[in-house]
C-alpha cells in the first residue's frame, strides 16, 4: 500500500470512529486518496457521502447538515481555489457556531515553490475563523504514522465540537503521488503496510475526550419587569422559562418556536413603537443568542436604562452599547417575582398589534412579502423545518407574527450573508425528519443556483423552496437608500434588476418549478409533496416601502388605543 492510500484510509476510519456520519466531497485529483477511501466507507455503510461539483455550494450543504444534526460534518476538496471557495461557509460556521471539519488536499512542500499547478498558500487559509488548524506531515512508510494520523483527527473533532463553542476546524493534508491505490499481482488492492493500521478495539476513538460543558455558567434575572428576546438559539426553552416566570418573550423569528401565554407574536412591531416602549421599558432584557436583524431590538439592548443579561455558549458576546451586565451559558431562577400588570400590558398590546397587522395585510392586493410569509407559516405542516433567507425573508417572517411552536426554523445569521442558502436548505432538509420548506429572495436564489445541481446518485430531500422574486434588491427599498431623495441612483446600484428566468434555470437542473400567481395557487403549491421543487411568487418591490409604512402606522394606532 502506498503512503497516500494508507493515510487516507486511516483518516476516514478515525472520522467515523469520532461519530462523523456525513461527509461532503468535491471531486479533484489531489484529494483522490481520500475520495476513494470515502467511497469504500460509504459502500460498506459506515458513512454517508454527498458529492457536489461546486465547492461553495458544497460548503453550505455541509453547514446545513451540521446545523440540523448538531454534529461535525467533514468537508473535502482538492487544492487551490477549490479550498478558497469553502471560505464563505467557514465564516458562517464560525459566527454561527456550527461544527465543520474542513479537509483540504494539497501538494507536498517540494511542489509549492516549483510552479506546480493548483498551488496557493493553504496554511491558515481561513484566518481566525477556525477553532483549530494543522497541516499533517506528508505520509511516509515508517513507524508511528497510524497513531499520529488518528490523534490529529481526534484533536480536530474535539476543537470542532469541544470545550467552549462548536465551529469549523481546518486540516490541510499534502499528498505525494501515487494518489490512487496500488494493486498486487492478482489485481487486488495492495494492503500491506509498515505497521498495523488498526484503530482502537470496538470502534473506539483513538483519544477519548471529556464531556465539556457539564457545569454551565448562569445568568440570574432580578427584575419584576423583564423581557426575553430569543434569537436563533433556545427559543423553546426561552418560551418555557418566560411562561413559568411571567416575562413576555419575543423572537427574531416572529412566533415560530414560541409557545405559551407569555409569547408575544408581534414583538418585532411593538419594539418599534417608541411611545409603547417609553411607557413599557423593561428593567432587564434576557437575550438568548445573537440578535442581528432589527434595529429596534438593537435599540432596546443599547438603552443605558436597560440591564442586559446575555445567554451565549462562549465569551464572544454581542454588546451593541458595550453595557452587557451578565453573560452565561444558561439562565437561572429569577430573584424576584414578575409584575403581573407588566405582562398584561404586553399581552394587550400584542393582541392589538396582531389584529392590526392581520387586517392591514388582508386589505392589500396579493402578493406582498408580508402576506406571503403569513400564508407560508400558516400552511406549514406540523414538525416542519423552515429555512429562512437573509434580507427581506427573515424580516417578513418575523413581522408576519404567526405563532407556530411546532415548526423548526434555521437562518444563516452568523454573518447574515445570502451565500449558499439553497445549499444550506438542501443540507438541513436532507437530515430533517419531516417536511421542509425554504423562503428566500430572488438574489439569494440566483447566488446559489448551483445548490440545485445534484447528480443522479445523490439524495434529493423533500424540500419546497419558495422564492419571493421582486427582480432585485428589495431589501434596500426599506432602508435609507430607498427614500425618494435617492431615487436617481437607486435602481442602478441598489435595486439591480436582473430579469432572470428562474423557471428556465430550474429546468436546466431538472428541478420542478411553478409560478404561483394567485393566492389560491400559492396555497395549493404549499401542499407537501416528495422531492425538490421551486415555487416562485413575483412581487412588485416598489410597493414594499409604502406597505411597511401603512402597517407600521396601523400597529401604532392600535397599540395606542389598547
Amino acid at each position: 500500500m502506498n503512503p497516500s492510500t494508507a493515510q487516507a484510509r486511516v483518516i476516514v476510519d478515525e472520522l467515523v470512529r469520532n461519530t462523523v456520519s456525513h461527509v461532503v466531497l468535491c471531486p479533484g485529483s489531489r484529494n483522490a486518496p481520500l475520495s476513494i477511501a470515502l467511497y469504500d466507507a460509504a459502500a460498506s455503510g459506515r458513512v454517508q457521502v454527498h458529492v457536489r461539483i461546486d465547492e461553495r455550494s458544497a460548503g453550505f450543504l455541509a453547514l446545513g447538515i451540521a446545523a440540523r444534526t448538531g454534529r461535525p460534518v467533514a468537508l473535502l476538496c482538492t487544492s487551490g481555489t477549490a479550498a478558497a471557495n469553502f471560505h464563505p461557509a467557514v465564516l458562517e460556521a464560525d459566527r454561527a457556531g456550527v461544527p465543520l471539519i474542513v479537509l483540504t488536499a494539497d501538494r507536498p512542500p517540494e511542489l509549492r515553490s516549483a510552479g506546480a499547478s493548483q498551488v496557493i498558500n493553504q496554511a491558515r487559509l481561513y484566518g481566525d475563523a477556525i477553532r483549530y488548524f494543522d497541516e499533517l506531515a506528508v505520509a511516509e512508510r515508517r513507524a508511528g504514522q497510524n497513531s499520529y494520523w488518528r490523534s490529529q483527527i481526534c484533536r480536530a473533532w474535539n476543537a470542532a465540537y469541544g470545550e467552549w463553542r462548536s465551529g469549523p476546524v481546518h486540516l490541510n493534508i499534502p499528498f505525494r503521488e501515487p494518489l490512487v491505490p496500488d494493486f498486487d499481482s492478482d489485481g487486488a488492492v495492495a494492503l500491506e503496510w509498515y505497521e498495523s493500521l488498526e484503530g482502537r478495539p470496538g470502534g473506539a476513538r483513538w483519544t477519548e475526550l471529556p464531556d465539556f460543558g457539564a457545569l454551565p455558567s448562569f445568568v440570574v434575572p432580578s427584575a419584576r419587569c423583564g423581557l426575553v428576546i430569543a434569537c436563533d438559539t433556545g427559543v423553546q426553552a426561552a418560551s418555557e422559562w418566560a411562561e413559568q416566570h411571567g416575562w413576555p418573550v419575543v423572537s427574531e423569528t416572529g412566533g415560530i418556536g414560541l409557545a405559551g401565554a407569555t409569547a408575544i407574536s408581534s414583538g418585532a412591531w411593538l419594539l418599534g413603537v417608541e411611545e409603547f416602549i417609553r411607557e413599557h421599558k423593561p428593567e432587564q432584557v434576557l437575550c438568548l443568542g445573537r440578535p442581528t436583524v432589527f434595529r429596534q431590538v438593537q435599540a432596546v439592548l443599547s438603552d443605558p436604562d436597560v440591564e442586559v443579561l446575555l445567554v451565549r455558549p462562549d465569551s464572544d458576546w454581542p454588546a451593541p452599547a458595550h453595557n452587557v451586565r451578565q453573560v452565561g451559558q444558561w439562565f437561572a431562577e429569577p430573584t424576584k417575582p414578575a409584575d403581573p400588570e407588566w405582562l398584561a400590558h404586553w399581552q394587550r398590546a400584542d393582541a392589538a398589534a396582531h389584529a392590526a397587522v392581520t387586517e392591514a395585510l388582508a386589505s392589500e392586493p396579493w402578493p406582498s412579502g408580508l402576506r406571503l410569509a403569513s400564508e407560508l407559516v400558516d400552511a406549514l405542516p406540523p414538525d416542519s423545518l423552515l429555512v429562512v433567507g437573509s434580507s427581506n425573508p427573515t424580516r417578513d417572517i418575523a413581522l408576519a407574527g404567526r405563532l407556530r411552536p411546532d415548526v423548526l426554523v434555521h437562518r444563516n445569521r452568523g454573518v447574515a450573508g445570502i451565500d449558499g442558502t439553497v445549499s444550506t436548505a438542501i443540507g438541513a432538509a436532507t437530515v430533517h425528519r419531516g417536511h421542509s420548506y425554504a423562503l428566500i429572495g430572488d438574489l439569494t436564489f440566483l447566488h446559489d443556483t448551483n445548490g440545485l445541481l445534484t447528480g443522479p446518485a445523490e439524495q434529493r430531500p423533500d424540500l419546497t423552496i419558495v422564492v419571493l422574486n421582486d427582480d432585485g434588491g428589495g431589501i434596500f427599498s426599506l432602508l435609507e437608500q430607498g427614500a425618494p431623495e435617492h431615487s436617481a441612483s437607486f435602481e442602478r446600484v441598489f435595486g439591480t434588476p436582473h430579469g432572470a428566468d428562474l423557471g428556465a434555470l430550474c429546468a436546466g437542473y431538472h428541478v420542478p418549478h411553478i409560478v404561483a400567481e394567485t393566492l389560491t395557487e400559492f396555497r395549493a403549491a404549499l401542499r407537501p409533496e416528495p422531492g425538490l421543487r421551486v415555487v416562485e411568487v413575483r412581487v412588485d418591490r416598489t410597493r414594499h416601502r409604502d406597505l411597511h409604512a401603512r402597517v407600521r402606522a396601523a400597529v401604532k394606532s392600535a397599540v395606542a388605543g389598547s
